[in-house]
């Protein structure tokens, strides 16, 4: 049986027969193998450096100043200590006219820096790296290699901090703990802790992070983190949170697991098109290989023998497809790297055999749910078809040999979503946008006999009624091709038209330089040289809001922590400070949506609070609602007056909770600003900074360019995956053209013998693509441009105009690949005399 089965596997192969269905599993295998492999080199590097991206064996993260018991206590146990104060501030370079300020990450570290990992070091831009076990000496500063030309620096040269000129000696050319790329938007500088303090940067309002980190014995760790854990729940200390080996870089692991999700999905609807495909291709060999099983039965092969058979044919092929689709999958997931990986880590480990065996067994599950239910048909074939070649051929897949496809695909979209509601929600997603895009398609293409008749052209009549007689394959090839085609569109054209609409609802004078941590007693100079040292450059003022830094502990006299919601913002909002507001009038581009804005009257106003209706939604804060909040150690309690909805695109000043000035008159103010600032007129931000070195502007412009940066990375990667898409797209139609060709070379003989020219039958066919592949484009552009109208709407809330440059693509792409995949799959159906075809039939 293996020896027949083999025979026949090559001989089928030799005829062209499996050709197509192996293309289909290579793609299929190929989109999701290549996120298996960079997902599983991105995650085993996060495991093998779990201890050099913590710096430590346990870090202890917090945005007050440690508590000196933490500390004392780790002493007393013998653990290894070292610790960083890092916060964003202003760095300056140069003189006079020469001057220039950045915004960096600035990290004060103490001796032993890191406990675990290495500090990697070069004196230049492209020259060797080094290891050092030291930290920067006092007065000296090492650097990120960007602020080199950034700043204009070269080793050697002065760098002022705050209060403190310090030297630069040394580029930073790896930091083991520094985390995601993508999540430093700030060059790091580097200096010691004992030359912090002489900055004079951290003040009242400061936003600072302070870690400890810690190592030592695996058991002496593991018993002082519960010891610490119990320690914070015991005071109810808020805003520390504790990282280990387990939970190493949680960031980067939540982010990394939902990069997974979302580019399994991606491959997924490559997946599903391709296996669309792969059950077009077995039912077209099962057509085909009717008469062969009917004479292997006349010869005294049973049933079983039959089936187990064709099972072991399907078998070779599915492994053999698998394995080309895995070795594929590998070669893209570089592709991959190049634009995500570098984001997260340089020096991966190698891949595993792991990725390739889920590659094997996609390749399988697929081949199983959509391929064997018309192969399972071949065993009911009679005996004498041999005889009787007029009996009809198997029904199609009915509904019941569907479910196992089906059900295959749904357990494979569970499996690589990782979440049952995450993998339910976006089959139920699949399954409404196909049954969308095929109620469109097959309208379309019944309106097309309305059309039929407007034109005379003999080749215009044929493609119609070539389209009308099979219009369950018309539509599927519409479909898929369309499918293809709106995910590229979607990441393109629409993408484009996006960031376009969004720029041009964004005024041109809205504020690009935000000023943080202005103190009390700089606030007047500051205002006069906002309206007077800039003059009319400065446009858009806004004035100078108080910020105060409060956490919320309690709503409506109940205490509150992170574990109180189950939603992960409002964990991350209960686990931060606030920055808290207060003003007398509304604020420009506010608008109260319920309640009323405060009046103060009397002696002793009522203390309370208009909070932003976006983060009322997420807390569950409605009117009336008593909110509890400690500003520094002082418990401040107002009541939910009024809420507000905001216009985040204005770029100005915003608040989510803005407090009356009563209820803060005696609590610690600092103050914010937001002003347009022509690119032009930098020296105002870097002669402000020289002048007030504790001052933090955030040039939200530059901020907005390096997020566009990482963007446009990511969207490229997405984009190489929905290649696969539209090749599959193109697969389907390829199959459903492919599948037809027997009964399209008989009707072609039978027309060419009615007195129709091969020309005519030709341009009918053309026609034909032009017509699938110009309606899939549509079909795509108008999906594509529905998702950008609603994203646009109710995501950005800006206004959206259409453009006609997304059909025009829509049309141009599609009908490009409905002619590439029609020539692939029907250019021999003309190349056949008529009298062999009649013969034949």
């Amino acid at each position: 049986m293996l020896r027949l089965s083999f025979s026949m596997t090559m001989r089928d192969w030799r005829a062209g027969e499996l050709r197509f269905l192996l293309v289909a599993l290579m793609i299929a295998v190929a989109s999701l193998s290549s996120v298996g492999f960079f997902v599983d080199r991105m995650r085993n590097g996060l495991n093998r450096d779990a201890h050099q991206l913590l710096g430590a064996d346990l870090l202890v993260s917090a945005d007050q100043a440690i508590n000196p018991a933490w500390r004392a206590e780790a002493q007393k146990r013998g653990l290894t200590m070292a610790e960083t104060v890092v916060f964003p501030s202003m760095a300056i370079a140069g003189e006079g006219a020469a001057i220039s300020t950045k915004l960096v990450a600035l990290k004060a570290v103490t001796p032993g820096y890191p406990l675990r990992g290495n500090l990697k070091l070069s004196q230049t831009q492209q020259g060797p790296e080094f290891i050092t076990k030291l930290i920067p000496a006092s007065g000296t500063v090492w650097i990120d290699p960007t602020l080199l030309s950034g700043m204009k620096l070269k080793i050697g040269d002065a760098l002022k901090l705050g209060d403190k000129t310090l030297t630069v000696t040394q580029l930073i050319a790896n930091e083991p703990d520094r985390g995601a790329a993508f999540m430093n938007f700030a060059p790091r500088v580097m200096l010691n802790i004992s030359d912090l303090a002489d900055t004079r940067l951290i003040q009242n309002g400061s936003r600072v992070t302070y870690r400890l980190l810690l190592a030592g014995k695996a058991d002496t760790i593991s018993q002082f983190q519960k010891w610490l854990q119990d320690s914070i729940e015991r005071q109810q200390a808020k805003g520390v949170r504790l990282e280990s080996l387990e939970s190493g870089r949680p960031e980067m692991r939540a982010t990394l697991d939902r990069a997974e999700q979302f580019l399994s999905l991606v491959g997924l609807l490559s997946a599903m098109l391709a296996a669309v495909a792969v059950a077009m291709a077995a039912r077209r060999f099962m057509l085909r290989h009717l008469d062969a099983c009917a004479m292997l039965r006349c010869l005294g092969q049973t049933q079983n023998q039959v089936t187990g058979m064709y099972l072991m044919e399907f078998l070779m092929v599915g492994l053999l497809g698998s394995a080309a689709g895995v070795i594929v999958g590998f070669a893209g997931h570089y592709v991959l790297l190049e634009w995500l990986g570098k984001l997260v880590s340089g020096d991966l480990p190698p891949a595993r055999l792991q990725p390739a065996l889920q590659g094997i067994a996609t390749g399988l599950l697929l081949l199983m749910g959509f391929a064997l239910p018309p192969i399972l048909q071949l065993r009911n074939v009679p005996h004498n078809r041999v005889i009787r070649r007029e009996q009809d051929a198997p029904q199609a897949m009915t509904l019941a040999t569907y479910a196992l496809g089906l059900g295959m695909f749904v357990g494979l979209l569970l499996w690589q979503a990782g979440d049952v509601k995450l993998g339910l929600l976006t089959a139920s997603g699949f399954l409404l946008g196909l049954l969308a895009f095929a109620l469109i398609a097959w309208l379309a293409v019944a309106s097309l006999k309305r059309v039929r008749n407007l034109n005379s052209h003999t080749a215009w009549r044929f493609a119609i009624t070539a389209l009308q007689r099979r219009p369950g394959a018309t539509v599927i090839q519409v479909v898929s091709l369309a499918l293809g085609l709106m995910a590229l569109l979607l990441l393109t054209v629409i993408r484009a038209d996006l960031i376009s609409a969004w720029k041009s609802a964004t005024p041109a004078d809205a504020p690009n330089q935000f000023v943080i941590n202005i103190q009390p007693d700089q606030k007047e100079d500051i205002g006069r040289r906002l309206q007077s040292i800039a003059g009319d450059k400065i446009r858009n003022q806004t004035p100078l809001y108080p910020m105060i830094r409060g956490r919320l502990i309690q709503v409506n006299d109940k205490a509150i922590t992170g574990e109180t919601y189950p939603d992960d913002r409002a964990k991350r909002l209960v686990d931060r400070e606030f920055n808290l507001s207060t003003m007398r009038d509304l604020p420009a581009a506010n608008k109260l949506i319920a309640g009323k804005w405060y009046q103060e009257s009397g002696a002793h106003p009522q203390a309370e609070a208009s909070v932003e209706e976006g983060i009322a939604k997420t807390l569950g804060l409605k009117l009336g609602d008593k909110l509890g909040f400690d500003v520094a150690g002082q418990p401040v309690t107002a009541t939910v007056t009024s809420l507000r909805k905001l216009d985040w695109g204005s770029m100005r000043v915003n608040f989510f909770v803005i407090l009356n000035p009563s209820a803060v008159a005696d609590l610690p103010q600092t103050w914010i600003t937001a002003f347009h600032l022509p690119e032009s007129d930098q020296h105002f931000v870097n002669q402000l900074t020289l002048d007030f070195p504790n001052l933090t502007v955030v040039d939200v412009g530059s901020m907005i360019k390096q997020l566009q940066s990482v963007l446009d990375q990511v969207v490229s990667a997405v984009e190489f995956l929905f290649l696969f898409t539209l090749a599959s797209g193109v697969l389907v139609l390829y199959a459903a053209l492919a599948g037809s060709q027997d009964l399209r070379m008989r009707e072609a003989a039978l027309l060419r013998a009615l007195g129709a020219t091969r020309r005519q039958l030709s341009q009918a066919q053309w026609i034909e693509f032009l017509l699938v592949g110009g309606l899939a484009g549509l079909l795509a552009a108008s999906g594509a441009s529905a998702i950008g109208w609603a994203l646009a709407r109710f995501s950005f809330e800006f206004e959206w105009n259409f453009s006609p440059l997304v059909w025009l693509a829509g049309l141009s792409v599609g009908a490009t690949c409905a002619l590439i995949g029609g020539w692939i799959g029907l250019r021999n159906v003309l190349n056949q005399p008529p009298l062999v075809s009649l013969r034949e039939g």
